[in-house]
């Protein structure tokens, strides 16, 4: 299943469930669970980025390579911050640059990492997202006056669809530029400057194991695409090594890159739960459940996503208000369209009702199941949607999946930990004795080279130190 058509179908499951109370993730914000940390993002900017990791000697070190990339681009006033999430992304808001602890978890050495940096400091010496804000302005504005002009909405839409396109090749324009940037940067600050292609290398590879963890064909994201606003790796590589600064010597800090990185989370925040092969496990609300066999889950801040290719979705997540009187009364006049065949049954334990989207509504989905739980006094909620060939005997399958919500003890709530990132030697292991002890369903050692930028097992072999991730 392609990734846009996910995005699609949560969308409209979303619009299936818009008329009820406001939803929270299934976690609470780490102030709520654990006490804000020592590192605080201004609230505007942590909402719209999530919230800071809080390993103080992490942070320090990042701010470290940070501020000497920015030394040697001249400039002044920009702090770096790693984010607490275990995807591999790096994004630059105001005068933060931002990388995540997945993307930490990636790189190789701190050449890589002052790459991802000075790519989005690019970004905003540049102004990019200012110019990208002013020519989508434009490009609206001049759709509504030859709309207005020529008294026909189709030549408006024809305008702005043009215009979109020439705004998305203005973004892959950036983004070469921003590349290009970087490489200055990092090489004046005394980094290697193949830094940059090893990079956007690491990132390829992260992306084409995402790709085949759900079964997409891995070279997906080396495909060109006019609407993409990005350019394809090998556009950005290719540009890239043209340039004489491409090959310049210097420092890669492997070694105080690796001391920084060790021990540290892969893993959500215990705050947002964990994902263990089909089940999520939530130490903090004490609560799990497990998806069928086919579905891969996905831990977000908005709830949590388990997707089968044969276009199957399960989305749970927690109402952010108590729900007073009996579950199917709130099902009856809360969701919209008011489900049909209504019941109350028990999960476990806890008091619940199910109810089918009407046959005929216009979302164009095809089955539909809406569960809502109580939980002493939160309630939970399952939207379920299925519309392949045999979307009957799924949405049965998944409703199933449903029925294993139960509350964890207070001792399985304690024992769940985050997987940790761990610097090791290889010596005394084979590369299949390193990749079993990845703690994951499948691709173990295809997760276990891309962690550590090597093409085949032997070359694990051949260092001194690798990375590994352990329960």
């Amino acid at each position: 299943m392609e990734f846009r058509r996910i995005l699609a179908l949560v969308a409209l499951l979303a619009g299936v469930v818009a008329c009820a109370p406001a939803v929270e993730p299934p976690s609470t914000s780490a102030a709520a669970a654990t006490g804000r940390g020592t590192i605080d993002l201004p609230r505007g900017i942590e909402k719209l980025v999530g919230p800071a990791d809080q390993d103080t000697a992490l942070q320090a070190y990042v701010d470290r390579v940070g501020q000497r990339v920015v030394a040697a681009a001249g400039v002044s006033g920009f702090r770096f911050v790693v984010l607490d999430s275990p995807v591999a992304n790096a994004h630059a808001v105001q005068s933060y640059v931002f990388v995540t602890r997945g993307l930490l978890a990636l790189l190789e050495n701190e050449a890589e990492l002052a790459a991802a940096i000075g790519h989005e400091l690019g970004h905003l010496v540049q102004r990019h997202a200012a110019q990208r804000a002013r020519v989508r302005q434009g490009v609206l504005d001049a759709a509504v006056e030859a709309a207005a002009t020529s008294g026909s909405i189709t030549v408006g839409r024809a305008v702005a669809q043009d215009g979109l396109l020439a705004l998305r090749r203005y973004s892959r324009e950036q983004e070469l530029e921003a590349d290009r940037l970087a490489l200055g940067y990092i090489v004046k600050a005394g980094y290697r400057g193949d830094a940059v292609v090893s990079l956007i290398d690491r990132l390829r590879r992260q992306s084409a194991l995402e790709a085949q963890i759900m079964g997409e064909a891995p070279d997906i994201g080396d495909r060109p695409s006019a609407a993409s606003t990005h350019p394809a790796p090998v556009e950005r590589t290719s540009a890239i090594a043209a340039l004489p600064l491409a090959g310049a010597p210097g420092e890669s800090n492997q070694k105080g890159y690796f001391a920084a990185i060790d021990g540290m989370s892969v893993d959500d925040p215990p705050s947002e739960g964990f994902i263990r092969g089909r089940s999520f496990l939530h130490p903090t609300l004490r609560l799990a459940f497990t998806v069928p066999p086919g579905f891969r889950l996905f831990n977000d801040s908005d709830g949590v996503l388990a997707v089968n290719r044969d276009r199957s979705l399960i989305m749970f997540s927690c109402l952010s208000t108590p729900v007073a009187g009996p579950l199917d009364d709130w099902m009856r006049n809360k969701l919209k369209p008011t489900p049909t065949d209504i019941q109350v049954l028990e999960i476990n334990g806890n008091e619940a009702a199910i109810g089918a989207r009407p046959r005929g509504s216009d979302t164009g989905l095809g089955q539909a199941r809406y569960i809502v739980i109580r939980q002493g006094a939160r309630v939970c909620n399952f939207a379920l949607v299925s519309e392949g060939a045999d979307q009957d005997r799924q949405i049965e399958a998944m409703v199933r999946a449903a029925r294993t919500f139960r509350t964890l003890s207070p001792s399985e709530a304690a024992s769940l930990q985050p997987y940790r990132l761990r610097i090791v030697s290889p010596a005394g292991s084979t590369p299949a004795q390193l990749a079993a002890g990845m703690p994951y369903p499948d691709l173990r050692m295809e997760r276990l080279l891309v962690l550590n930028a090597a093409q085949v097992p032997s070359d694990l072999s051949s260092r001194s130190e690798i990375k590994i991730v352990q329960p």
